[in-house]
């Protein structure tokens, strides 16, 4: 199929590796060559035929993001096409959601309102809502500013350790300090006080979410990506078993390795919760199996498909097909796909793979996969390749050595 006779452009927002995943999933369905929009162009996007980008400085924040959107909505007013709009990052989900109803003009926007977008996007209302629809979470504290503003030990009522991490990501990112990190794991009430401390001193205003930390390595968790239509339908959920996290400080919780995985009661719970809130577009779920109670118990939702979400496309439920067929191609709900994938996602080099995640039947089935060349990355792509692309994609793969040399004992011992 023709780029040409398709009638649509995909438009991503962003510059990251995510973004890398939908373009390369859009050009392996369509043979499309997707546009890209962002404020900086990062690594992953870089030397590459299978992607254009237009590199907006203060793109991924108001005004300069809705007044370039309405520029790139008039240039494309005279082609004919349907321009299909996805973020690929927190930030870009968030103003996506905000100016939908003027976007809607000229752009299709697979996303919530705005309402339902803050009630999901920000951790504490979010398990507000998972109580409603009685979806198992980690038990949660609550911090707010005044609570550390008045120069008091704050007492979580959890045995350490305890996980701490923003309620709100999105301003979270704009915060620098010593010591940051995306989320912690505190050891001791002393270190939970003066990282407590250092956070609402460098600006940070929005709650903290202090939770009881559920037992067990990276192995124990799971991602879910889902697609729902425009007419709250579930039209395809698929499941990872990440095996590997990375440990550097700004980067935990991003997965590095992936095993293809399938469970039809989380399938099931999700569906039915997606479906319930009349939500619409992509999802993404992080949970972790709590070996106390046996429940996967939900992190968070991301209002996006996830950084790792090749993944999916990889185990052979390509992101862009779902999407597109909805969206643009207006072809009807028939059934929802289940994923049952038998594939390996990597993140980093083998070797990292075999040195850091523990021996397990996982790993072994992980190994079975790796010797049956049943594996692959977002990153490396054959029909993308050219030298310099190659030479700057492996430098950003090898430099994975040196972090886990660094991070792996700090932040998983």
């Amino acid at each position: 199929m023709q780029q040409q006779e398709l009638g649509f452009q995909p438009i991503l927002l962003g510059s990251d590796i995510n973004v890398y995943g939908m373009a390369r999933s859009f050009y392996e369905e369509y043979g499309i060559v997707s546009t890209i929009i962002a404020s900086r162009h990062l690594l992953p996007t870089k030397y590459t035929k299978i992607l254009t980008v237009e590199q907006v400085p203060g793109f991924s924040k108001d005004p300069v993001f809705i007044e370039h959107m309405r520029k790139v909505a008039e240039r494309n007013k005279q082609t004919g096409k349907k321009y299909l709009l996805i973020a690929c990052g927190d930030g870009y989900a968030e103003l996506v959601s905000k100016h939908k109803e003027e976007l809607s003009k000229d752009f299709i926007c697979p996303y919530v309102d705005f309402d339902l977008f803050e009630k999901l996007s920000d951790k504490e209302s979010f398990y507000n809502v998972c109580e409603t629809y009685n979806l198992p979470y980690p038990g949660t504290f609550i911090i707010t500013k005044e609570m550390a503003n008045k120069k008091e030990s704050i007492q979580p009522p959890f045995e350490y350790p305890v996980a701490l991490k923003p309620a709100n990501s999105i301003e979270y990112l704009n915060v620098d300090f010593e010591g940051r990190k995306k989320a912690f794991r505190i050891k001791s009430q002393e270190e939970f006080d003066d990282i407590v401390q250092k956070i609402y001193n460098a600006g940070y205003s929005a709650d903290m979410i202090a939770q009881d930390f559920i037992p067990g390595d990276d192995s124990n968790m799971r991602v879910l990506n889902a697609y729902v239509d425009q007419n709250h339908k579930v039209r395809m959920m698929c499941l990872g078993h990440p095996l590997l996290e990375d440990p550097t400080p700004d980067a935990i919780g991003n997965y590095v390795a992936i095993l293809a995985d399938y469970n039809q009661e989380i399938y099931q719970t999700i569906q039915r919760f997606l479906e319930e809130i009349n939500y619409t577009g992509f999802a993404n779920f992080d949970m972790k199996y709590d070996p106390r109670d046996g429940k996967y118990k939900l992190f968070e939702i991301n209002l996006r498909q996830g950084r790792s979400s090749f993944f999916v496309t990889l185990s052979g439920y390509n992101l862009a097909k779902y999407v597109t067929e909805d969206r643009v191609f207006q072809k009807p709900f028939t059934e929802t796909v289940y994923g049952n994938g038998n594939m390996l996602w990597l993140g980093v080099p083998k070797k990292i793979f075999f040195k850091y995640v523990k021996p397990s039947e996982d790993k072994t089935k992980a190994e079975k996969l790796l010797t049956e060349k049943k594996y692959g990355t977002t990153i490396f792509y054959k029909k993308d390749f050219s030298i310099k692309r190659y030479l700057v994609m492996y430098y950003t793969f090898y430099k994975y050595i040196d972090r886990f040399k660094k991070y792996f004992k700090e932040n998983k011992g």
